[in-house]
């Protein structure tokens, strides 16, 4: 997709994990015309297997996000890989920036996902999918009886830690040099310097004083599952997590403005997220039809 500066799209979705491309579909198959913009950057992208979505037996988080982007543009959403700078309404249209240019839209949703904040650790993003993780719910499976750490100190880090620790064998909480907010047995506050590398898996860390800890997975939860910087620039209401919240339509406080997915309020999994993206998708359709655009 080329620069946009004077077509006007009844909707932008902002997003290309499962929230937005159903969104995307619905609202195409409802007569619309839909742009998504997307970066590839989610944690459904990051999953090295998924086994709980219905009717695709196992398959890569990366699979996964590709034939959902491939299906909307086979139903004609017009789809571009590229970063969202800022979205803002001016005259009764939402403007959208990316780094091609400027798109207008009658209507955005937002689909960004769950931001998941990101660990300054030597070697540890080679290991996204394989050995580290940033979801307890979508993979505790893959790890039931055996050695796993999760690096956080919040509420985040307890909420994932106590995903984990009735499916796993052996869990350990690294705090990263910051003080728990819960008491885990197994707690090391000391800094993680490298993740180590086993036949291209994580297969542990190093702590800052040369302990080496044995792991087979790593459980990222640092900070909070917000937003990012996007919707919090608009003024959108959120929960305390930073979870957008929206009506029963997926509408968020701003009229036009929807959001679908994990960067809403409520569990994080791919059903709960396509289910949210057929709810905002239908509602753009009616939204759209009654306002004879």
């Amino acid at each position: 997709m080329d620069k946009q500066t004077e077509k006007i799209y009844d909707c932008i979705v902002i997003g290309g994990g499962p929230g937005g491309v159903s969104a995307a579909v619905y609202a195409v198959r409802g007569g619309l015309t839909v742009a998504l913009v997307h970066n590839g950057a989610s944690a459904l992208h990051r999953a090295e297997r998924i086994q709980n979505y219905y009717g695709v037996g196992e398959v890569s988080g990366a699979e996964l996000y590709r034939n959902g982007l491939e299906h909307a543009a086979a139903l004609g959403v017009e789809v571009a890989d590229g970063e969202v700078t800022f979205v803002r309404e001016l005259d009764g249209l939402f403007k959208v920036a990316t780094a091609r240019g400027e798109m207008a839209g009658r209507r955005v949703v937002i689909a960004v996902g769950a931001a998941r904040a990101r660990a300054d650790i030597d070697g540890l993003t080679e290991f996204d999918g394989k050995g580290v993780s940033y979801c307890a719910v979508c993979d505790a499976f893959f790890y039931r009886k055996k050695r796993v750490g999760v690096l956080g100190a919040g509420e985040f880090a307890e909420h994932e830690y106590a995903a984990l620790a009735d499916a796993v064998g052996d869990i350990a909480l690294f705090t990263d040099g910051e003080k728990p907010s819960f008491a885990a047995p197994k707690t090391y506050t000391q800094k993680i310097t490298r993740a180590l590398d086993r036949d291209g898996r994580l297969c542990g860390v190093e702590l800052c004083d040369g302990r080496i800890v044995e792991l087979d997975g790593l459980f990222v939860a640092l900070g909070t599952m917000g937003i990012g910087a996007i919707a919090k620039s608009m003024g959108v209401f959120t929960d305390e997590r930073g979870a957008i919240k929206t009506d029963e339509r997926g509408m968020t406080n701003i009229a036009g403005l929807y959001a679908a997915g994990d960067c809403t309020t409520g569990i994080k999994q791919i059903a709960k997220a396509v289910a949210d993206g057929m709810n905002v998708g239908m509602s753009l359709v009616a939204d759209i039809k009654r306002s004879g655009r």
